[in-house]
């Protein structure tokens, strides 16, 4: 927090240059849909927040944040959701915030502007018939492990980059979290491509962990949503903490056996919808596998819980981390219908990032070391017919 000295009432500022209102991360983008996408960041002091963006020639439109009438104010974490967009079209934008120095009354005094670099997004599009998307796990905060696999799958074009959760060994502070995950992923790639955070059981610890969701911007605020790009109905779910509730690490604080009800009932309703039934590819990412366990009871809670669902919807992949093996299981019915990925983690020889190429016909999957060179592949055909053609 920036320090300043008020002599006789009068906001007197010291070395003003070395006081301006910076952006110290972001921005990244969120929550990407094919008329909106989202745009957050981080100031270092309290500020009034907009995105100027528009076509690929103009920033001519505006877009703010606000709440109950207000406009949102005094905040750090800035949050900003453009909406109206056009599907599969390019957008210049630019985030901006003006610092906040003190409020007489109810108004803001205001300070200095600063204006984050002009950068470009593409939003979604059911239309699309084919494009890619990246996979990243168990990470557990080795940024040099991140910025390496994260050069080998940038060799290729992609639409997508999911967090697949562990990224952190434990959520403590606000400070690791930016170092850790969204300046680096800002510098790499989420400036211009969409960051997709599913949550991991260490994202579930340490004292800041209540505060994740402030940094992650999705459809209704949960961890758990659906959303669509090209052929594919995608599903993001939160398997929560491997260990029991009642286990002494959570000290009485831990309710994740309800929190899987709830998505179980979420994912009956989300099962029975027109965008998973007709899509031609769903494909679910869990941080932890719905696998049967000897000794975790969150694994076989959401085996127990989500996988007849699954199983009833025809799921065509599921895509999980957390057991540092990378893996590629074969449907096994009539318990498991479906087959799962698994990638690797931060150490050697495990470290892995996975790759899927989307066509109207198949999952091409692909499991790539840091060395370039493939760990294993596996191609999912598509199981319903793609509709016919109307008659020219």
């Amino acid at each position: 927090m920036k320090h300043r000295l008020c002599i006789a009432g009068v906001l007197t500022l010291l070395a003003p240059s070395a006081f301006a209102i910076t952006i110290v991360a972001g921005p990244w983008l969120q929550n990407p849909s094919p008329t909106s996408m989202t745009v957050m960041w981080v100031t270092d002091t309290p500020a009034i927040s907009w995105v100027e963006y528009g076509g690929a020639s103009a920033l001519d439109r505006k877009a703010f944040s606000s709440h109950h009438g207000l406009v949102d104010a005094g905040r750090t974490i800035h949050t900003i959701a453009l909406d109206g967009l056009a599907p599969g079209t390019e957008y210049k934008y630019r985030p901006c915030s003006k610092e906040i120095l003190e409020y007489k009354l109810d108004t803001p005094v205001c300070g200095a502007t600063v204006t984050g670099p002009d950068c470009t997004f593409r939003t979604l599009s059911a239309a699309k018939d084919a494009f890619s998307f990246i996979v990243f796990n168990d990470i557990h905060q080795r940024i040099e492990v991140l910025k390496n696999l994260f050069s080998v799958a940038s060799a290729k074009p992609y639409d997508l980059v999911f967090l697949n959760g562990d990224m952190l060994d434990a959520v403590k502070d606000e400070p690791q979290l930016l170092d850790a995950v969204f300046r680096p992923c800002s510098e790499l790639f989420a400036k211009t491509v969409p960051l997709i955070y599913v949550r991991g059981n260490h994202e579930t610890r340490g004292p800041f962990a209540r505060m994740l969701p402030d940094y992650v911007a999705t459809p209704a605020g949960t961890f758990y949503y659906s959303f669509d790009h090209g052929p594919v109905h995608f599903i993001a779910m939160d398997s929560g903490e491997d260990k029991a509730d009642s286990h002494g690490d959570y000290a009485g604080l831990a309710d994740f056996d309800r929190y899987r009800d709830e998505q179980r009932k979420w994912l009956e309703t989300e099962i029975q919808t027109d965008a998973f039934k007709n899509a031609a590819f769903r494909v679910a990412l869990i941080h932890m596998p719905t696998l049967p366990s000897k000794n975790e009871h969150g694994s076989n809670d959401i085996f127990t819980k989500w996988t007849p669902l699954f199983n009833q919807g025809k799921l065509d992949l599921l895509i999980c981390g957390h057991t540092h093996r990378h893996e590629i299981l074969e449907a096994e019915p009539p318990a498991r219908t479906y087959p799962i990925v698994i990638g690797g983690c931060w150490r050697q020889p495990q470290q892995m990032v996975i790759r899927v190429d989307v066509t109207r016909d198949n999952l091409d999957v692909t499991l790539t070391c840091p060395d370039n060179t493939p760990a294993g592949t596996y191609t999912i055909p598509r199981r319903l017919a793609p509709p016919a053609s109307s008659p020219h």
